[in-house]
């Protein structure tokens, strides 16, 4: 149909792209390769876009979309994520304006504060847009945690058998939750000129504020505290509660662990690994 996308979209998925872009074409090829989400940067025209599509059971085009149809607009509308364009749900594609920058990972950027600053303060804007409280949301995430537990993986035994106890003994309680990233690090960010941007809202949920910083808690902020303070000076209070807070860090180490195997990113198993051995160790 569409010579442009190679073997990257379906043909329903590259038609509806060429309907929207006309004259399109494929300059980069941005896509991660562990799950099945192409991620493509084109041009029409004299405009650059992002495209992203997914096979059928690809949830995460899905999540996107959802935030970005009520959520998003708070980043977007500042220039500070992608503004959406285009979508189409049941064929799990979508195109944006290209957003301008760099990744912050891998440049001096990760570890600058003022990064931080901004970070925490574009995380609040999106996190404070609403909260409400669910019964529902924190017996989920544990059964989703001993459930990654009983899928093929390499965790030890006996720090599976503990993780397993904790889990299965917790007693969940109602949360407040709120419009969440679901991966709030540098990866996600893009920084243009001073300016720090968000991108990849594939994991978008209604979850505790605090489920956006595990990613940062066990990655940089672990390499300098003070990017810690910089986020929190950015953010405003820090909502976390400590007993709920150990349980989020083992349910994240879990599922990091267990997905990470499921998908062969090995270093990203080998992170999970070292967050268990932490989170074991606070209880």
């Amino acid at each position: 149909m569409a010579s442009w996308d190679g073997n990257r979209l379906s043909t329903r998925q590259a038609g509806l792209v060429a309907t929207w872009l006309p004259g399109v074409r494929l300059v980069g090829d941005l896509s991660w390769d562990l799950i099945d989400t192409a991620v493509l940067k084109v041009v029409s025209g004299r405009r650059r876009y992002i495209v992203k599509a997914g096979g059928p059971a690809n949830h995460h085009i899905q999540r996107e979309m959802s935030a970005h149809e009520s959520w998003v607009q708070v980043l977007s509308r500042q220039n500070r994520a992608p503004t959406l364009m285009y979508a189409d749900r049941p064929a799990n594609v979508l195109v944006y304006k290209y957003l301008e920058g760099c990744l912050v990972e891998g440049t001096d950027a990760e570890y600058a504060a003022e990064t931080y600053v901004q970070a925490g303060a574009l995380l609040r804007a999106f996190h404070q847009q609403a909260v409400r409280s669910d019964p529902d949301y924190e017996p989920a995430a544990t059964a989703r945690a001993l459930a990654w537990l009983g899928e093929p993986h390499r965790i030890n035994a006996s720090a599976a058998e503990e993780a397993r106890t904790i889990l299965g003994t917790y007693e969940p309680q109602p949360v407040d939750v709120v419009p969440s990233h679901g991966d709030w690090q540098p990866r996600n960010w893009l920084v243009d000129g001073s300016e720090v941007k968000v991108i990849d809202f594939g994991r978008f949920d209604f979850r505790p504020a605090a489920s956006d910083f595990c990613r940062l808690a066990v990655q940089q902020w672990r390499t300098d505290p003070q990017l810690e303070l910089a986020f929190f000076s950015g953010y405003g209070p820090d909502p976390r509660n400590s007993q709920l807070w150990k349980i989020m860090q083992l349910r994240e180490a879990v599922s990091t662990a267990a997905w990470a195997y499921k998908v062969g990113d090995f270093e990203f198993e080998r992170q999970g690994h070292q967050m268990l051995r932490d989170a074991l160790g606070k209880f």
